[in-house]
């Protein structure tokens, strides 16, 4: 009996996602997101014209919408025929060849608000928003470590409880920012497809780094780039193979520069990341205040202390002036003052580091003894197994400052990043 309803259930489900014809809809930045803003999507095989219809937020009653003429269409088979897991904790392979878009948003005012919709035929989505860059002052909410995982629906739930929350702390924020793992299962599109159905995705433009969980699928079955890449559209202008995956856009006045650990495992493949970062600042360095670097792996163990990925990269930010790093993995909050050749500063040269906890209230870590880097290390944090937090990123001309909250809205740390004299 009970195979039986489960039967009739995933037939109901398939039935409904067939019926579906625009599904994953997300707002991604362009490059420069003052002026453009990309678009993300999917629809079944059979649906082979969409438009993106836009406009103003002002602009209530949609007068002077406009349609998007380049948005690009492929067949996507990156997740079929993978083995996952049904909501209910029941083994299936997941069955998905859809029709994968993107598009960008031209032309656009800065510091403005607009609204969209994905057109197919006569099926309208709901309204999409999204804040373009250009105001003096902007703020983000940034969070990671969810592992979004159907059968258990309470992480998503803590997750975007806790960007809530952010956002009631600072009603003004812009975008969200994630530093990985948003997906237990990256093969698995079922998890990504739900995950774009939280009311959260329709407010604010995202942006985010490939984490090892986005990276695999069950049982890492297989492994690839690949499943972060088809399930968003960021900018093209990473290094080859890693084309909307690392990537790098301007908001405002930072300069946004989002690395992939999974491809950085051998000297060669670090190598290459590296020699693409030399060519990202040489060619965007001096039109920002602010380099900010996001990649998925942590700069310490925060168990003890120990240094990670800080060790392949300070000397780096130190030749170019980096301001921020971030990064989560860990799953606990680790950060330092201004850094610069491994020794605290003014604060006038020197990068922060700042890796954040986990946010699904589920697979938290606890601490050891701090062994390591008393020196640098500032402030480390977790609420152990059942950890819940995010950070609010606030920028001005003068520094940015970065806050850490529990899921209450306490404030448990924060940092001052201040601008340099370029």
């Amino acid at each position: 009996m009970r195979s039986f309803l489960w039967m009739i259930t995933l037939l109901l489900a398939v039935s409904a996602a067939q019926a579906q014809r625009v599904f994953s809809v997300e707002t991604c930045p362009a490059a420069d997101a003052s002026r453009a803003m990309n678009v993300s999507w999917a629809t079944p095989e059979n649906v082979s014209q969409c438009d993106v219809l836009y406009t103003e937020a002002s602009d209530v009653m949609w007068r002077k919408a406009r349609r998007v003429a380049n948005a690009e269409m492929r067949l996507c088979t990156t997740f079929d025929s993978l083995l996952s897991k049904t909501w209910q904790g029941e083994d299936f392979v997941e069955r998905w060849t859809f029709n994968k878009w993107g598009a960008t948003i031209e032309k656009l005012k800065p510091n403005t608000d607009y609204m969209y919709r994905i057109v197919a035929g006569d099926e309208r989505t709901p309204i999409y928003r999204f804040r373009t860059a250009g105001a003096k002052q902007w703020s983000a909410c940034v969070i990671a470590d969810f592992h979004h995982y159907t059968p258990l629906p309470g992480r998503l739930k803590a997750a975007t409880a806790m960007i809530d929350t952010i956002c009631n702390i600072d009603p003004s924020v812009d975008w969200v920012l994630h530093l990985g793992d948003v997906i237990a299962w990256g093969g698995s599109y079922s998890f990504w497809k739900s995950m774009y159905e939280e009311p959260i995705f329709r407010r604010y433009m995202w942006a985010g780094v490939n984490g090892n969980h986005d990276d695999m699928s069950r049982g890492y079955a297989k492994r690839t780039n690949h499943f972060f890449r088809d399930a968003n559209h960021y900018p093209r202008n990473g290094y080859e193979g890693e084309e909307g995956v690392c990537y790098y856009f301007h908001y405002g006045d930072a300069l946004f520069v989002m690395l992939n650990n999974e491809h950085m495992r051998t000297d060669e493949g670090l190598a290459k990341a590296q020699d693409w970062f030399r060519q990202v600042m040489a060619s965007e360095r001096k039109k920002a205040r602010y380099v900010i670097v996001c990649e998925h792996y942590q700069w310490f163990y925060g168990n003890d202390g120990k240094s990670s990925q800080i060790a392949r990269w300070s000397n780096l930010f130190d030749e170019y002036g980096v301001d921020l790093a971030l990064a989560g993995n860990n799953h606990i909050y680790v950060r330092t003052n201004a850094l610069y050749q491994g020794k605290e500063t003014d604060g006038t040269t020197g990068t922060v580091y700042v890796q954040t906890a986990s946010s699904d209230n589920e697979r938290g870590q606890g601490t050891r003894e701090w062994t390591h880097n008393k020196d640098v290390i500032k402030k480390i944090w977790t609420e152990g197994e059942k950890t819940v937090c995010g950070m609010l990123l606030d920028a001005n001309p003068k520094h940015l400052t970065l806050t850490l909250y529990d899921r209450t809205g306490k404030q448990i740390d924060q940092v001052k990043v201040l601008a340099k004299k370029r």
